[in-house]
């Protein structure tokens, strides 16, 4: 049954909109920073408009030009490539696999350093958050570019490329779960007498295990993708032979390189979805 409404009497509301006039309507200041910042945005919206030359005319134009690039991906065929294909998607899973695995033991460790409740001085509590800051603010393509010029052409510079740009990303994270962590769990483990490393591993790990496990499964499935872009840059993997495909109009072959690309990141979606999922329901049943 739906929980019966109350319904003030005209009178009450009278008193109340009296009392606290800025509860019912603005003032006129704040009716003018509103309409500053509604205008402010409009302009904004229509000078970035103006400088990125958003043209409808092109937009018309190149929407029949994608119709028929789409045309020729159809029907897919792989013209006996497919275990080239197959090892090159692989190629791809692993360096997804590995990047993110790297990347979430790094960020185990950093993120205690990054957390309050951990390191307390706030001095380092600022240069290690703007450490986080720095690494997750350059994109994995930019890292994969660096990591090719030092360690060469491969899945070796993508595989760097994902666990450094995750890591920043995955530590803060980790640090925000652990500031989050219950402080009476952590008081009962330090009332036993335990010292400070067995106050981190029984009385915080615990806690946030299923949020870093939960979050390096969502970003192996996110770096699925990610890896396939890196590839078009170098990095290997089923990038690297979609990148060949499209460079000599094998339009066909690049068909079925997408396909096998969603099918591949829908599995894992699913797979690590339900993972997730179960590790959550696990974390908040735990007596």
């Amino acid at each position: 049954m739906r929980a019966a409404q109350t319904v003030l009497p005209e009178a009450k509301v009278f008193e109340l909109e009296r009392r606290y006039p800025f509860l019912f309507r603005l003032s006129g200041r704040q009716k003018f920073q509103r309409l500053v910042w509604a205008g402010s945005l409009i302009l904004l919206i229509l000078f970035s408009i103006w400088k990125m030359d958003v043209s409808l005319a092109a937009l018309g134009s190149g929407a029949a030009k994608l119709g028929w690039m789409f045309a020729l991906l159809f029907p897919p065929a792989h013209h006996g490539w497919l275990d080239v294909f197959l090892y090159a998607l692989l190629e791809t899973l692993a360096m997804a696999f590995l990047g993110t695995l790297f990347a979430s033991l790094a960020a185990i460790p950093l993120g205690f350093l990054g957390a309050k409740n951990i390191v307390s001085n706030s001095g380092v509590h600022f240069v290690i958050r703007r450490f986080f800051d720095v690494i997750r603010g350059v994109d994995a393509l930019i890292w994969a570019l660096i990591f090719i010029n030092v360690v060469g052409l491969g899945p070796f510079a993508g595989v760097l490329a994902i666990a450094v740009s995750d890591m920043g990303v995955l530590a803060k994270l980790f640090a925000e779960a652990i500031e989050n962590s219950d402080k009476d769990q952590i008081e009962g483990v330090r009332s036993t007498g335990a010292k400070r490393i067995q106050i981190l591993r029984f009385g915080i790990l615990p806690q946030v295990l299923p949020v870093i496990l939960s979050n390096s499964l969502y970003y192996f499935e996110s770096n699925t993708r990610s890896a396939t872009i890196l590839g078009v840059v170098g990095a290997g993997g089923i990038g690297l032979q979609l990148a060949d495909r499209i460079r000599i109009n094998n339009w066909d072959e690049v068909g079925f390189l997408v396909i096998m690309i969603l099918v591949t990141v829908a599995l894992i979606d699913t797979f690590s979805r339900e993972i997730r999922m179960r590790v959550i329901h696990q974390g908040r049943t735990r007596p």
